[in-house]
């Protein structure tokens, strides 16, 4: 009996023991993986904010905050020049320190624990760079077999933007090269520079939206960044490496990823000279003086996670050589400007050519030249480190018709997914495309009037169909565009008579 009382004894000491191993297993194996989530990323010193790359190996403290050798060293030296005993001595101190102690605590202070705050160490992860990962041979980043053809580039453009058929080229094939260029940059001697673009277009032609497509079809990091925020360096506004951090942030702060990138850098006309001023141009030839060592490729600090730079932000370095760039921009009065070189030109006689030839001519901005834009007010030095310049055409009117029913994601097909939810059909007639083009041409703002126009005369119907179940399908006319008229409303099949007169459609369960 006596050695069946012990073997009871003993069991649920060895399931405890084997609870606790089990425990413990389970811990380390979540902390393994916790350690595997954080490895990505590099350690960032708490103080100065340098990463492991720049201020080497970091002590770590609890709440695994991470402190650079050098901050480590500052604190303590700073720690060893006061005085504790002297503090603790004295009588009335102390007395102080036991009152707030006994009591409520010190008045307006509360102790945080500074992982809550932010992340991971106090610093989130969206401020910490990705290890670089170690190269095991010369091999290209990218596989020359698949590159995307410029055609296959287009062809899926062409599923979205409509027209603009030079521009899509132009990008195609700048994008296809780009490939190419970090393909073969450790393959072959030759060095092959890139060309940077420079993009040109009434406002509404597409220009942003044609980059936007490309990205989202692009498997290389692609940012968008806008140029009417750039100041000089110490001036209230973005920094000029925010572009470049964009960059990084779209290529999940992986800085390799991010140096073999596209930037598209819109409003672009924004930083041109100003004219007839005396003060400093911190948004103008400042901002384009700065960009030129970007453009033409150099090693540069970006801030990580922030537009500027400043002592709670770290800094990492990234070489703009092979990151393509391409800018954009409406530059109002431009056309003005080639009017004026094209007059020049004009002389007497019967076969002479009018003054006025040039002022009814759409697509004048297709002629423009780099004096142009100097005259408009861009530096040499920033045109000529971009050497691809061409235009995106006006839109007409058969183009903003096909802009309204052709691309994958037309407006009235958003539109009819917005009602197929009510069940109901929306159909719109050939009319009413035509009013619809027209009355965006008048206001002269591009494709960006049409959703205007749209919304406009379909507020009433997107309020009055959910009220009537019995209404299956809306046609939209040319009369109800103008003002002049209704859209046509069939209802389904109901018992009894048609009061309104209106087109029945049958239902077919019925």
């Amino acid at each position: 009996m006596s050695d069946f009382d012990e073997r009871e004894k003993d069991q649920p000491g060895e399931e405890l023991e084997n609870i606790d191993t089990s425990l413990s297993e389970g811990k380390d194996g979540e902390e393994i993986k916790e350690e595997q989530k954080e490895s990505e990323y590099e350690d960032v010193c708490f103080i100065c904010r340098r990463p492991e790359s720049k201020a080497g190996k970091m002590f770590k403290l609890p709440n695994n905050i991470s402190v650079c050798n050098d901050c480590m060293h500052k604190t303590m030296d700073t720690v060893s020049q006061f005085d504790y005993q002297g503090m603790l001595n004295n009588p009335a101190f102390m007395d102080d320190l036991n009152k707030n102690l006994s009591g409520k605590g010190y008045p307006n202070i509360r102790f945080v624990n500074i992982a809550d705050l932010q992340g991971e160490g106090g610093i989130p992860n969206k401020q910490k760079i990705k290890k670089k990962k170690p190269k095991t041979g010369d091999e290209p980043v990218l596989d020359i077999k698949n590159i995307p053809p410029p055609h296959r580039i287009k062809a899926q453009l062409d599923d979205y933007v409509i027209g603009q058929e030079h521009a899509k080229k132009v990008i195609s094939v700048a994008v296809y090269n780009h490939y190419k260029r970090v393909a073969t940059g450790t393959m072959d001697d030759i060095e092959i520079e890139k060309s940077n673009m420079l993009m040109i277009g009434p406002t509404g032609c597409g220009k942003t939206y044609l980059v936007k497509t490309l990205a989202r079809l692009l498997d290389v990091p692609l940012a968008i960044a806008d140029a009417t925020s750039l100041t000089e360096a110490g001036y209230i506004g973005d920094d000029i490496e925010s572009v470049i951090s964009k960059l990084l942030a779209a290529a999940d702060n992986d800085v390799e990823k991010a140096e073999r990138g596209i930037v598209f850098i819109d409003e672009i006309d924004k930083i041109a000279k100003k004219k007839n001023t005396t003060s400093r141009d911190v948004s103008g030839e400042s901002v384009q003086q700065g960009m030129l060592r970007l453009l033409e490729g150099a090693d540069v600090e970006v801030p990580v996670g922030a537009n500027s730079k400043n002592a709670m932000v770290p800094l990492t370095t990234i070489n703009t050589r092979n990151i393509l760039f391409i800018c954009g921009g409406a530059f109002p009065d431009l056309e003005e400007i080639i009017k004026q070189r094209l007059k020049k030109q004009t002389s007497i006689g019967f076969n002479a050519e009018l003054k006025d030839k040039f002022d009814k001519e759409k697509n004048i901005l297709s002629q423009v030249t780099v004096e142009d834009l100097k005259k408009f007010g861009m530096i040499p030095e920033f045109l000529g480190r971009l050497p691809i310049i061409y235009t995106l055409a006006a839109l007409d009117k058969p183009m903003m018709v096909k802009i309204l029913k052709e691309p994958k994601n037309a407006i009235l097909k958003q539109y009819q997914k917005l009602l197929e939810l009510d069940e109901v059909k929306l159909e719109f007639d050939e009319g009413a495309l035509e009013a619809i083009a027209e009355k965006a041409m008048k206001k002269d703002t591009g494709a960006r009037a049409l959703r205007a126009i749209i919304e406009e005369f379909m507020l009433d119907i997107m309020y009055e169909i959910p009220k009537d179940d019995n209404i299956g399908r809306v046609t939209i006319t040319r009369d109800y565009i103008e003002g002049t008229g209704g859209p046509i409303i069939d209802i389904r099949s109901i018992s009894g008579e048609n009061p309104d007169h209106l087109k029945v459609i049958e239902d077919k369960n019925s």
